[in-house]
């Protein structure tokens, strides 16, 4: 609509009848503390015609680095606000336009415009955050996150501060995450954020060592969604041998016709090498064509907003998987078996052994202790005829 907006305005420009009208004056861009939510406002041409047969109407051009195109408006006020990426250059122009019966009904649009370009914040020392990401936790809760640069000062304290039309002023993050003693975060648990509104945030940083860079973003938390996770699937096998899973959506406030899923499908065969498939569906159910018996199939699924009702979002967490069967099958290989044949029979032959040589060694034992008393004996008697043969 830009483009056909501007290709008319140049189209009717040409039937000016030899009248002209200058741009307007005093284009100023105000920055009321909304992080990004810029006032702009101007003043009529000073050579302005003054008919009051003609209307004055104004084509107010700003480019939208969100969408890194021009847009347009055309207003009969002399102030508008818009939406701007602080982080980048803002460029804003006008142009006055007049119609009416003093131009012959004629859009006359003025050959120039005015311009402003304001260029970021170049002061401080350090770099912005990194990695900042705002996440609507199943729909009940906003957390944001974001990353330290390894470039600040170990001593900076980081901010947060967001702002959204239903506030006045800009509010303080009111409950911060911590990772140890650094903030990363901030929780909005108890402080409920509007849907299908911007909301400015900014993290700002003091330091000891001067003011640091501030990071600015702006986003609509319905874009943000990330569901809860699907706690259980129901997989079972009909006559046909065909696999029937089904799940239902997860509790909360997430509208279920707007979820879309991934199944993921890993499939084991005897030789214990899995294949994973991946497959999308808009149902909360899925039939597999028939199954061999020596395969073994897990499902798990997880889902996101679609693309009909935000234009982006987060996968939720995967779900416990499910199997069928439940416990995988070892086949038994005959290579497998023999060793414990052999483990037992080596036991038994090992056990026989010992036995043997045990009882051989106490047999032993006994027979010399039976030898002992008779060696005794022979000894005694020997000496008594000894004595014998002296006395006589």
């Amino acid at each position: 609509m830009t483009v056909m907006l501007l290709l008319i305005t140049c189209r009717e420009s040409m039937h000016c009848d030899g009248l002209t009208v200058d741009p307007p004056d005093d284009l100023v861009i105000s920055d009321l503390g909304h992080f990004g939510r810029l006032q702009i406002s101007w003043s009529p041409p000073a050579g302005q015609i003054n008919e009051t047969e003609c209307s004055h109407l104004y084509q107010l051009e700003y480019f939208n680095s969100y969408s890194d195109s021009w847009s347009a408006i055309r207003t009969f006020k002399r102030t508008y606000t818009a939406q701007f990426d602080l982080m980048k250059d803002v460029r804003v122009r006008v142009y006055t336009l007049l119609r009416g019966p003093c131009t012959n009904d004629t859009l006359i649009k003025s050959s120039s415009y005015t311009e402003v370009v304001q260029k970021p914040l170049s002061t401080g020392v350090g770099t912005p955050v990194q990695d900042f990401v705002c996440v609507y936790h199943n729909m009940k809760y906003v957390e944001c996150n974001w990353g330290r640069s390894l470039k600040l000062p170990a001593n900076s304290q980081q901010h947060l501060y967001f702002w959204h039309k239903e506030l006045e002023q800009a509010e303080e993050c009111p409950t911060y995450v911590k990772t140890g003693e650094t903030r990363s975060g901030c929780n909005f648990t108890e402080s409920s954020l509007p849907e299908f509104t911007d909301i400015n945030f900014c993290v700002n940083d003091s330091s000891t060592e001067g003011t640091l860079k501030p990071a600015f973003v702006s986003l609509q938390i319905q874009n943000q969604v990330k569901p809860g996770t699907t706690e259980k699937l129901d997989l079972r096998t009909g006559p046909d041998a065909q696999l029937d899973l089904r799940w239902n959506s997860p509790a909360g406030r997430v509208p279920a016709h707007c979820l879309e899923w991934e199944v993921e499908h890993n499939q084991e065969g005897p030789d214990e090498k899995i294949a994973s498939q991946q497959i999308l569906t808009n149902q909360k159910s899925l039939k597999l064509p028939s199954i061999h018996d020596t395969q073994r199939n897990c499902f798990r699924v997880r889902s996101k907003l679609s693309k009909y009702c935000a234009s982006k979002g987060f996968w939720s967490e995967w779900s416990p998987p499910t199997c069928q069967p439940e416990k995988r099958k070892v086949a038994s290989k005959p290579w497998d078996i023999v060793p414990v044949y052999v483990y037992i029979a080596s036991a038994i032959l090992a056990i026989l052994v010992l036995s043997l040589c045990v009882g051989a060694v106490l047999k032993w034992r006994s027979l010399r202790d039976v030898k002992k008393p008779d060696a005794l004996l022979a000894n005694l008697f020997a000496r008594s005829s000894v004595v014998t043969v002296t006395d006589a």
